[in-house]
C-alpha cells in the first residue's frame, strides 16, 4: 500500500477505512506515520492513537517536533496523556509537560520552546557554541533571544553569524521582536501577526519572563482551523460536529437551526399567501418567484461573507458602518440593474410579457438592495451584542430577503397587473 501512495491518499484511506485503520497505519514507515498523523482530523487522531499500543505511539511522538507532539497529545484524554508521558524520554517528557499545562487556545498553547537566551554583551563565538549545542540536542536551529539585565530586548537573526567576527557582541546585530502575554487568546495572536508580518512572536509570562516562541506556521494552522470553524458556523453546524459524528450528535447540533429556518420559511409562506388572488390570476408569477428570493439571498450572503471577515479582522464595527453601507448599497444597485435588465430581457423573449418583465426587473433591483442592507447591518448589530455573526446572521438575512423580496415582487404585480 505504501509504495507510490501519496500522503493525501494515505490520509483519505485512514480517514474512511475505520475498520482497517490501525493495520493500515502500522504498515507505514515512521516518517509516513508522523506526516499522516498530523494531517488527520483531531477526531481521527484521537481514535487512532487510542487504538494503538504505547510502544507504537511513543516512537512517533519522539520523532515529531515537540509542538507537533503537543498538538497530538492535546486530542487525548488526560489519563492517556499521563500514561504516555511516563514512558517518554526525560527530555521530551519535560518539554511536553510544560506545553500541556497551557490552554491550547492561548498564546502559550501555541508556542514552541525552540529558543535560546543570550546576554547582549556575549560575544559571537559564545553565541555560536550555544546555537550548536541546541541544534545537536534538538536537531533544529533555535531563535536567539537577546536579554539585557534579564529583560528581553530583541533577537539575533542567525544569518548574521556569517558576517560577524568572533569578538563581536550580540547586541551589534539586534533586531526587534514582537511579544505577547502567555494568556492572550488566539484572536489576539492572529492580530499580532497581522501587525508584524514575516516575524516570530515571543510569549512572555506574568513577570515578563520568556516562555516560548510562536512561529508563523503555528498561526497558519490556527487560521485554517478558524476558517473551518467559521465555515461550520456559517452553515449553522456546530464546530464540534465532525463527519464521523453519530446520528444523535448530528441531530443535537443542527435541530435548533433547522427549527428557526422552518419558522422563517413559514413567514415567507405567509407573505406569499397575502397575494393568492394575484398569483392565481397570473400563474407566471409563481414560476419566477424563486429567482427573486434566490438572487436576494445570494447577494446578502456575498455581503455577509465580506462583513464577517471585516469584523473578525477588526476592520469594521457598527460605529463606522455608514461608508461601508453606502458602498454595499451602491454595488447592490448596480448589480440589481444589470441582473434586472437581464431577467427582463429573458422574460420578454420567452413569454413576451412586458409587464411581468418590468415587475421582475424592478423586484430584482429592490431585493438586491435589501440583501446589501441587511447583509451589512445584521452582522454588525449581532457583533455589537457580543454574539457571533457567522452563527446566526444568515437566519435573519434570509428571512429579510425572502419576506421583503416576495412582498415587493407580488406587491408590484398586484398594482401593475390588476
Amino acid at each position: 500500500m505504501q509504495n507510490g501512495t501519496s500522503i493525501k491518499e494515505l490520509v483519505r484511506q485512514l480517514t474512511y477505512q475505520s475498520k482497517n485503520r490501525t493495520t493500515l497505519f502500522l504498515e507505514l514507515d515512521q516518517n509516513q506515520q508522523a506526516t499522516v498523523l498530523l494531517r488527520l482530523s483531531k477526531n481521527v487522531q484521537s481514535q487512532l492513537i487510542m487504538a494503538l499500543k504505547k510502544e507504537d505511539v511513543l516512537p512517533i511522538l519522539e520523532h515529531l517536533d515537540p509542538d507537533d507532539a503537543t498538538d497530538i497529545m492535546q486530542v487525548l484524554p488526560k489519563r492517556k496523556q499521563k500514561e504516555l508521558l511516563t514512558e517518554m524520554t526525560e527530555g521530551l517528557q519535560n518539554t511536553l509537560s510544560i506545553l500541556l499545562e497551557f490552554d491550547p487556545k492561548t498564546a502559550a498553547g501555541l508556542m514552541s520552546l525552540n529558543y535560546i537566551q543570550v546576554d547582549a554583551e556575549e560575544k559571537f563565538e559564545t553565541v555560536a557554541e550555544k546555537i550548536s549545542t541546541h541544534e545537536q540536542r534538538t536537531g533544529k536551529l533555535p531563535v536567539v533571544l537577546i536579554l539585557e539585565e534579564g529583560k528581553l530586548i530583541g533577537f539575533l537573526p542567525i544569518k548574521n553569524l556569517v558576517f560577524a567576527k568572533p569578538g563581536d557582541k550580540a547586541r551589534k546585530f539586534i533586531k526587534k521582536i514582537a511579544t505577547i502575554r502567555y494568556n492572550a487568546n488566539s484572536e489576539s495572536v492572529i492580530n499580532k501577526f497581522l501587525e508584524n508580518p514575516h516575524q516570530k512572536i515571543t510569549v512572555l509570562g506574568e513577570n515578563g519572563n520568556i516562555l516560548g516562541i510562536i512561529y508563523s506556521d503555528d498561526v497558519l494552522r490556527l487560521l485554517r482551523e478558524k476558517e473551518a470553524s467559521n465555515l461550520y458556523d456559517f452553515a449553522g453546524v456546530n464546530n464540534e460536529e465532525t463527519v464521523f459524528g453519530s446520528i444523535k450528535q448530528k441531530v443535537r447540533f443542527r435541530y435548533k437551526w433547522l427549527m428557526i429556518n422552518l419558522a422563517t420559511a413559514f413567514m415567507a409562506s405567509f407573505a406569499v399567501s397575502l397575494f393568492d388572488d394575484t398569483i392565481s390570476k397570473n400563474v407566471l408569477l409563481a414560476v419566477y418567484m424563486p429567482i427573486i428570493a434566490g438572487m436576494g439571498g445570494n447577494s446578502a450572503t456575498q455581503t455577509l461573507a465580506v462583513l464577517v471577515r471585516g469584523i473578525a479582522l477588526k476592520q469594521v464595527e457598527l460605529t463606522t458602518a455608514i461608508p461601508i453601507l453606502k458602498k454595499e448599497l451602491g454595488a447592490a444597485l448596480i448589480n440589481g440593474v444589470i441582473n434586472g435588465l437581464l431577467v427582463a430581457i429573458i422574460v420578454l423573449l420567452l413569454n413576451r410579457d412586458l409587464k411581468i418583465a418590468l415587475i421582475l426587473g424592478m423586484a430584482m433591483i429592490s431585493n438586491l438592495l435589501v440583501g446589501g442592507f441587511f447583509g451589512t447591518m445584521v452582522p454588525l448589530l449581532i457583533s455589537k451584542l457580543k454574539k457571533d455573526p457567522a452563527t446566526s446572521a444568515t437566519v435573519f438575512i434570509s428571512t429579510a430577503t425572502d419576506v421583503l423580496g416576495f412582498i415587493v415582487f407580488l406587491g408590484l404585480a398586484s398594482i401593475l397587473l390588476n
